[in-house]
C-alpha cells in the first residue's frame, strides 16, 4: 500500500481518524456493526480499518467477535415483551434465503405492525423452513405469548398455510388479502387489448367509498366478464371477502392496510446486503445479518397519522369484532337511551 508523504517533516504520516478510533472502542464497535449490517464482509471491514502504513486497527477475528453481539441483539429482540405495543394493523410475509452452506432456501417469517399511536413496529423475525401452517402458527403464538394484543386486521398474501394459521390464531380479526399480489395475478390472466378495461373495474372495487359500494362493483365485474375472461374473474373472486376487508377500516387507512409492501421494501434492503454472500455458512450468521438489516430499515419507517375520530372508529370496530369491550361513551349513550324509554 502506498503511504502518503508529508513534506517538511521527518515524522511519518499518521491518520488522526485511526488514532481516534484506536482509543474509542465503543465508537469502533458501532462502526463495525453498521458496516457489517450494510453488507460488508468481515474481511471488508478488516480492510476498511487498515491505516496508511498497512497496519490493522482491528483483525478479522475481532470483527467476528463484535458482530456476534448482533446475535445477542436478535435473541433479545425475539423474546422481548410486546404488551406495550397497541397493535391495530398486523402484516405478515416471508422471504426465502439460503441459510446454510449446503442447504436449500428457507423461509424467514416476518411480522410488523401499525400501532394505535401511528408508530410502525417490526415485531418478529423467525426461521420457518417453509410457509406451512405449523410454522406460521408457532410464529403467531410467539407473538401472543409475549403479550401482543389481538390486531384489528391482518394483511397477508394467499399462502394456504399462512391463511389457515391466521384463522386459527386470530379468528376474530379481519383478514385482508394483499391487493398488490392479487392485482398482478389478475393482470397476468388478461389479454393486453382488454387489460385496461377490466383492470379499471378491479380498481373500482378496491377504491370504492364503502363496503356496500365495493360489493356492488364486484358483482358488476363478475357478471360482466366471467364468460369472456373466466380465469381472471375466478382469480378476482377467490377469497373476495378478504380483499374487501379493507373497506371496514377508516378511509385514510385503507391504502396502508391493503398491501404488504412495507415488508417488501425491507426485503429489497435485505437482499441487497445478502446477495453478495450467496449462501451463508450457517443459520446464526444469516440471522445476524438479516436482523441487523431489517431492524435498521424499520428504524426509518415513518409514523402514520391517526386522528381522534379514526381512533374512535377503530374502537367501535374492535368492539363489533369482539376484540375489545364497547367504548365507555357508547355504553353511557345506550344507558341514557334506555332510561329515556323507561321514563
Amino acid at each position: 500500500m502506498a503511504v502518503p508523504q508529508v513534506r517538511g517533516t521527518g515524522e511519518p504520516f499518521r491518520s488522526s481518524l485511526m488514532g481516534f478510533l484506536d482509543g474509542n472502542s465503543e465508537v469502533l464497535e458501532s462502526l463495525v456493526n453498521e458496516m457489517y449490517a450494510r453488507g460488508l464482509s468481515t474481511r471488508d471491514v478488516e480492510d476498511a480499518f487498515r491505516d496508511a502504513t498497512g497496519e490493522l486497527l482491528i483483525s478479522k477475528s475481532a470483527v467476528s467477535e463484535i458482530t456476534d453481539r448482533l446475535w445477542e441483539d436478535y435473541q433479545a429482540f425475539i423474546t422481548r415483551d410486546l404488551s406495550d405495543v397497541q397493535v391495530e394493523y398486523l402484516f405478515v410475509d416471508a422471504v426465502f434465503e439460503s441459510l446454510r452452506r449446503h442447504g436449500a432456501k428457507e423461509a424467514l417469517l416476518v411480522g410488523w405492525a401499525i400501532a394505535a399511536d401511528g408508530n410502525k413496529h417490526l415485531l418478529h423475525l423467525a426461521v420457518g423452513n417453509k410457509e406451512s401452517e405449523a410454522c406460521w402458527t408457532e410464529f403467531f403464538r410467539s407473538l401472543l405469548n409475549r403479550g401482543l394484543r389481538l390486531p384489528t386486521t391482518i394483511t397477508s398474501d394467499g399462502a394456504p398455510g399462512l391463511v389457515k394459521a391466521i384463522q386459527v390464531c386470530f379468528p376474530a380479526s379481519i383478514r385482508i388479502r394483499c391487493w398488490f399480489h392479487r392485482l398482478a395475478n389478475i393482470r397476468a390472466k388478461l389479454p393486453d387489448e382488454a387489460a385496461a378495461e377490466v383492470m379499471a373495474h378491479v380498481y373500482a372495487v378496491r377504491d370504492a367509498p364503502t363496503l356496500d359500494a365495493a360489493r356492488a362493483a364486484a358483482d358488476r365485474l363478475i357478471a360482466g366478464y366471467e364468460r369472456t375472461f373466466p380465469a381472471a374473474v375466478a382469480c378476482f373472486a377467490d377469497d373476495l371477502d378478504a380483499l374487501l376487508g379493507i373497506h371496514r377500516v377508516p378511509v385514510r387507512h385503507r391504502i396502508r392496510v391493503r398491501t404488504t409492501n412495507l415488508a417488501e421494501r425491507s426485503f429489497v434492503e435485505e437482499r441487497r446486503r445478502t446477495k453478495v454472500i450467496g449462501r451463508f455458512s450457517n443459520e446464526r450468521s444469516a440471522m445476524k445479518l438479516v436482523f441487523a438489516t431489517m431492524i435498521r430499515a424499520a428504524d426509518r419507517w415513518c409514523r402514520v397519522s391517526i386522528t381522534d375520530l379514526e381512533r374512535h372508529q377503530l374502537r367501535l370496530l374492535r368492539a363489533e369484532l369482539g376484540l375489545d369491550p364497547p367504548p365507555a361513551d357508547t355504553d353511557s349513550r345506550k344507558t341514557s337511551r334506555r332510561k329515556g324509554v323507561a321514563a
